[in-house]
């Protein structure tokens, strides 16, 4: 199953759902007006470069946008949430001293769109260790997810690292939720974009957050402007990379770390 809890879950909850069963949605996170917010900021850049990274895998009538945080400032109320903070804490600081943030990327699903295939995001990194998760995702709903208009498809349970070619459509849940919303899934947990049978886009945020040692998914400092990066504020440049891990990884001559 993919439970679905209030805004106000406790903690505890929220990572009992999401260690038994890879996923959970948190309704209503965040009001109308914030992620209409990232909506508007993220629009010209859909138009005029969101078809760029059309393929078999990301779809033909689906528009993608990385490097988020360097696009819509709007954005870095989703990305440093403090709920979507807490919890990733709570899954990664087993294995870390800090995490960071490994990619975020902007979809935007068109009517026609077909199931994405499905997979699992942790796949980036060729080893697999079981009860170590190497990230965890926050997917924002910045459109109300349906099953008609392409909620996300998830199979609960499948952090278990059973195959992908095992998995059935019997195993599969929508995950339907209203605007302001967040799925958080593992990075071992299988999933994909749903087809749009609607006649309007959906648009979602899929924000990754991985341990602090592992080498990140979008390369922070070359794709966010290094003046961009100064700008946010320190939890947020940490957040993005600019801190230490321990006493040694990623040491810069004069880091106050």
């Amino acid at each position: 199953m993919l439970r679905t809890l209030g805004k106000n879950a406790a903690l505890s909850e929220i990572l009992q759902a999401l260690n038994e069963d890879g996923g959970v949605i948190v309704v209503n996170l965040v009001s109308d007006d914030v992620v209409d917010k990232v909506s508007k900021e993220l629009r010209p850049h859909y138009d005029a470069r969101g078809t760029e990274h059309q393929d078999d895998f990301n779809g033909y009538t689906t528009l993608r946008l990385y490097a988020v945080p360097a696009l819509s400032r709007a954005s870095l109320d989703l990305i440093a949430h403090p709920r979507v903070l807490e919890v990733a804490g709570a899954v990664l600081h087993h294995h870390c001293d800090n995490f960071q943030l490994g990619s975020t990327t902007a979809i935007e699903i068109h009517p026609g769109e077909k199931n994405q295939v499905l997979h699992r995001d942790g796949d980036i990194y060729p080893i697999k260790i079981p009860d170590v998760e190497f990230q965890i995702s926050a997917l924002w709903a910045l459109d109300e997810f349906t099953e008609e208009n392409g909620a996300t498809r998830v199979v609960p349970g499948s952090h278990d690292l059973r195959s992908i070619d095992d998995v059935t459509e019997d195993d599969v849940i929508q995950a339907v939720m209203p605007k302001g919303s967040a799925l958080f899934y593992m990075g071992s947990t299988i999933h994909g974009g749903g087809a749009n049978k609607s006649d309007a886009p959906r648009n979602g945020l899929i924000n990754t957050y991985s341990l602090g040692w592992l080498r990140q998914e979008d390369n922070q400092y070359l794709s966010i402007p290094r003046e961009t990066a100064d700008s946010f504020p320190e939890h947020v440049r940490r957040l993005l990379g600019y801190q230490t891990h321990g006493q040694c990884l990623g040491t810069y001559p004069g880091d106050p770390d």
